[in-house]
């Protein structure tokens, strides 16, 4: 069974936004309250002070000692003791860092290659119900029920949609020419991720379409036939199966709109059976 957290993880390798440890020292001055972490997007937090004369160590506590801004990457001392950050003290913060995306943003991501991935898709259950007859249950695929063979699929068209974030905010990098004939080619990396993006969705491409599915799988429609005495479409209904003793269900397939409408604005005769 495919869980969120298995496919952010999947993500995290193919974009290469791994979680990473991090320890920061900061040596008080009397000076600042806060400060600047070397991490954005932080996790798991822990900060303590340290005392050389006397020499001790305190544990902070979040919202009571200190606030932190996990996506600005920065501390905030709150604590009278130890804001400002007094000669002698030394403060210390260990933690772990998301990398570019917290796992809330990649969670967006899981959603919408799920809802572009399982588009129209349903899984149908065969059973009998308590009178004996038998009924076909369809349900939606989820990542519950998602095979495991398209778990790879999600993950992949997910990381698609992040790399075009990456590569939205690197399309306004331009290069850069100095008179003493430096050259930047800062360009390179929107050229490098849409690179990228293309080799990712050739592989989610390949085999999609090697296991029918997605956005691009081919599908079999029936044609709606139109009356020749009213000019009316005929009903269609849903297939059933052969055992199948639910009732019928009508389909109301979209209706191509009409380019060439009449736009005189005379009313036609209307006479319901025969024309119209």
């Amino acid at each position: 069974m495919a869980t969120l957290a298995g496919i952010v993880r999947r993500i995290r390798s193919e974009v290469g936004d791994l979680a990473a440890p991090f320890v920061d020292t900061f040596i008080g001055g009397d000076e600042l309250s806060t400060y600047d972490l070397s991490e954005v997007n932080v996790t798991s937090v822990e900060a303590k002070v340290t005392t050389a004369d006397p020499a001790s160590t305190v544990e902070l506590v979040e919202d009571t000692d200190y606030v932190l801004s996990p996506g600005e990457g920065s501390i905030l001392l709150i604590n009278p003791v130890y804001s400002p950050l007094r000669h002698g003290q030394t403060l210390i913060v260990r933690g772990r860092s998301e990398g570019m995306f917290t796992d809330a943003e990649l969670e967006t991501y899981v959603g919408d290659a799920m809802n572009q991935h399982t588009y129209g898709r349903t899984i149908k259950t065969r059973y009998r119900d308590g009178h004996g007859h038998i009924r076909y249950d369809l349900e939606p695929i989820t990542l519950e029920n998602l095979p495991a063979v398209e778990e790879p699929l999600v993950a992949y068209l997910a990381a698609i949609n992040v790399l075009w974030t990456l590569a939205t905010d690197a399309s306004t990098d331009i290069d850069v020419n100095t008179a003493e004939g430096t050259f930047v080619p800062r360009s390179q990396r929107y050229r490098q991720l849409m690179e990228h993006i293309s080799e990712l969705q050739g592989r989610y491409n390949t085999l999609a379409q090697q296991l029918n599915v997605g956005l691009g799988r081919i599908e079999m429609f029936q044609l709606r036939r139109i009356a020749r005495t009213t000019n009316r479409l005929v009903p269609i209904f849903q297939s059933r199966e052969y055992d199948d003793t639910s009732k019928p269900e009508r389909l109301l397939p979209p209706i191509d709109g009409d380019a060439y409408d009449d736009e005189s604005g005379i009313p036609s005769p209307l006479y319901p059976g025969t024309w119209g």
